[in-house]
């Protein structure tokens, strides 16, 4: 076997089973696998420097296919209503499965690190068959010392294999389907096998820590971070198209990262040493350091429209997917913190992008109702944004995380309800989605005022404003805050149908209410009380 790149010798990849590789290539840097990207037809690059590749009809992840073994560490601590079960056997028949395909194959190595606090890190070896997700991996989590490679023993493998397809009856997957994301937690082994979507990746050594963080008194977050130049460190919660990228991306404060971190007994800490932003309708104008990131060497971008004779990218392309995303290291990002670490926030903001526009664009939460809705995870999908989709649908994914949580919703809340009473934190809900109307009527909340309030909830401002009380959500909102166009700060105010507004926001109460229900046997009575309840007319 033709092996190169710096490695451990002592624990190579016949450690794992594999045999008869054709190749192996340990560690390679950019320019290496840009090499072999091109050379095998995997990728393009385009001008500005990036390797943009499509993923196939796969455009994002496969949640139906995710799969965890259940074994006698997972038979009592799994989430069983949010994740698929596996037997052991149909895993062992997948894995020899995989060791079989992989022979007379050339495969990609990264000896990589999941989590920037080396007292609840984990070394995730990822093994790819595509030289760009070697490239991906390697640019969205954190990269050993070149000396440390030497002496490198994974604690977790992960092993990716596009072509690899299962079949239902022997691994145990779905009827029908070609994709499969196979978790073994015990032996610490991801298999992933049917999609090109280099995500996936990335979210098993999320899940992961997800499994094992909680046990140590670390909250696992899917949020992203930063911090100000005084060390007023703030999380940033929210699903994907919220702005958890976009927000949290200020020249002002240093950023931590895009994703997802850890909060423990020392501050908050990233578990990546990179993002992964979403760049449809990209520009310099309104996302400059994101943009200045993407259009680099050494930047991945998945299912951009790119023009075949300039090889300009088209940001404005959702011809493959309106998912298009662009994954760089954090070092691309100017003020970007390198050390991923920074101590106790003073903020959480939760964000939404509602969809049916009756949401106001901040609010003040009480601890409880912090509570309640980090639990319920809400915002609004819009045509478009998935195949089939009609019109405006709630999503609701319990900690803003569901897919990738292995342990009960409550765990997490519960360890976060514990963190935000010990550290007096302050709790905020950003509507960062529409106003004046539903998605196709009204408009998309101005980011400027959207940065404006966040600055204002950040630097502690907002904290002197007058507050009333939502008649829906009973939360506290600003009346006024300076550089704010006033009537946006009462939603009601921007709708020209005022019923259709009151009957808009009722129906969205409702929907709260009924999805919180798997829920109430799991919390205290007062995060319970702290639910959406229409308590007066609309004025």
């Amino acid at each position: 076997m033709k092996e190169t790149g710096v490695r451990n010798g002592a624990y190579g990849a016949d450690k794992f089973g594999f045999k008869d590789l054709a190749e192996l290539h340990w560690n390679l840097p950019a320019p290496a696998l840009y090499e072999h990207a091109v050379a095998a037809g995997e990728a393009t690059i385009v001008e500005g420097g990036a390797l943009t590749a499509a993923t196939g009809h796969h455009t994002g992840r496969s949640p139906k296919d995710k799969h965890t073994v259940v074994d006698a560490l997972t038979e009592n601590s799994v989430w069983w209503e949010g994740n698929r079960k596996m037997s052991k056997e149909n895993f062992d028949n997948l894995l020899a499965d995989f060791l079989a395909h992989a022979k007379g194959r050339k495969l990609f190595a990264q000896d990589l690190i999941g989590g920037a606090d080396p007292k609840f890190q984990i070394k995730a070896r990822i093994f790819t068959e595509y030289a760009w997700h070697s490239l991906f991996i390697r640019q969205l989590l954190r990269r050993p010392e070149q000396s440390e490679l030497a002496s490198y023993v994974p604690d977790m493998t992960v092993v990716d294999m596009p072509s690899f397809r299962p079949d239902a009856k022997r691994h145990g997957g779905r009827e029908g389907s070609d994709t499969m994301v196979a978790i073994d937690f015990t032996r610490k082994i991801v298999l992933i096998c049917g999609t090109s979507y280099a995500g996936e990746m990335k979210k098993s050594v999320f899940t992961t820590l997800n499994f094992y963080l909680p046990a140590q008194n670390v909250v696992s977050m899917h949020c992203s971070a930063n911090v100000g130049p005084d060390g007023d460190s703030a999380l940033f919660f929210g699903l994907s198209g919220t702005g958890k990228t976009t927000l949290s991306a200020d020249p002002a404060r240093t950023l931590i990262g895009d994703d997802e971190h850890g909060w423990g007994p020392d501050g908050i800490f990233n578990f990546e040493g990179g993002c992964y932003a979403k760049t449809i309708k990209l520009s310099h104008e309104s996302e400059p350091d994101i943009w200045d990131a993407t259009n680099r060497f050494g930047t991945v971008l998945e299912n951009v429209g790119f023009d075949p004779v300039t090889r300009v990218p088209d940001y404005n392309d959702a011809s493959k997917t309106e998912n298009t995303r662009s994954a760089y290291p954090l070092e691309f990002i100017r003020n970007a913190s390198r050390t991923g670490r920074a101590g106790h926030p003073k903020n959480i903001i939760l964000l939404t992008a509602d969809a049916f526009g009756v949401m106001p664009p901040i609010a003040k939460l009480t601890p409880t109702q912090a509570m309640y809705h980090f639990l319920s995870g809400y915002t609004a999908k819009v045509a478009g944004t998935e195949k089939g989709l009609v019109g405006v649908q709630p999503e609701f994914s319990t900690c803003f995380a569901a897919p990738f949580l292995p342990r009960h919703p409550s765990v997490y809340a519960n360890l976060l309800r514990d963190y935000i009473k010990k550290h007096k934190v302050d709790c905020w809900l950003v509507n960062s989605g529409w106003t004046g109307g539903k998605y196709g009527v009204g408009r998309r909340m101005p980011i400027k005022a959207t940065r404006t309030l966040l600055t204002a909830a950040l630097n502690g401002s907002l904290k002197n404003a007058d507050f009333r009380t939502d008649p829906y959500f009973g939360f506290s909102v600003p009346t006024s805050v300076p550089g704010v166009e006033p009537h946006l700060l009462n939603p009601f105010k921007t709708w020209r149908d005022k019923a259709e507004f009151d009957k808009t926001a009722r129906d969205l109460v409702g929907m709260f209410q009924k999805n919180f229900a798997k829920f109430e046997e799991h919390v205290t009575p007062d995060v319970k009380a702290a639910a959406p309840e229409v308590r007066i007319a609309a004025e």
